[in-house]
């Protein structure tokens, strides 16, 4: 059976990807997933005068989410 394909933002953060099975991460990616496909149909049209800036939020939403997962799933020393 094919797995349905992923949104722009779903790629992005890589929402099927979550080995340690925590709700965290998976709710940190939905999130960030949703907020980059918000973004994506103004980041994909060169005439909106916010298309530069969309594309340069979806890249920092996909930094944030990194940065999210780790803070989440950091173990001590």
């Amino acid at each position: 059976m094919d797995k349905p394909e992923l949104t722009e933002g779903g790629y992005r953060v890589g929402v099927n990807f979550n080995p340690s099975g925590n709700a965290a991460v998976d709710l940190i990616k939905a999130k960030s997933a949703e907020l980059i496909d918000l973004l994506n149909p103004i980041s994909s049209n060169r005439d909106h005068p916010g298309a530069r800036c969309a594309s340069i939020a979806m890249t920092e939403i996909e930094s944030a989410a990194m940065w999210a997962v780790k803070a989440v799933t950091k173990q001590p020393r």
